[in-house]
């Protein structure tokens, strides 16, 4: 809890405009692709084809919608960034693999690399000072 509390000080005190655009910029794609996903199911199926044998393929399928979506807004508004930025790491990881199982197809690569690296900056950075979990612990 203490290493949560010294990176929000830290990130708190080194806010700018830029990374909230970024961070809700990232939200706005996950968002987007939480849409993409549950409106185009035959591409999701032949996303995860090369998961099939796994127990639970299916589940993936369920989980990497709303995920996105939920996450998604999530990150947008600042809220629980963490915990939403968390919950697509595996997310994110699966899509990589997916090129390396299946067919290689190097802008999802690319796109997913790109993503997962900013994921990671904002599981460390958290939300920042102007979003909803800034304002939350301000109200206290």
């Amino acid at each position: 809890m203490g290493t949560i509390k010294s990176l929000n000080k830290w990130a708190n005190a080194h806010t700018y405009y830029p990374l909230d655009l970024l961070r809700v910029g990232l939200g706005v794609f996950l968002f987007v692709k939480g849409i993409d996903i549950m409106s185009n199911h035959q591409q999701m199926i032949e996303v995860i084809r090369p998961f099939e044998d796994i127990p639970g393929g299916m589940g993936i399928l369920h989980y990497v919608a709303p995920a996105h979506f939920v996450g998604g807004f999530l990150i947008v508004i600042g809220l629980l960034t963490r915990w939403a930025v968390l919950a697509q790491l595996p997310i994110l990881i699966g899509a990589i693999l997916v090129n390396f199982i299946g067919t290689m197809n190097t802008t999802n690569l690319i796109l997913a690399l790109c993503v997962l690296l900013v994921c990671v900056f904002f599981l460390l950075y958290g939300s920042g000072k102007h979003s909803a979990d800034y304002y939350l612990k301000m109200q206290k």
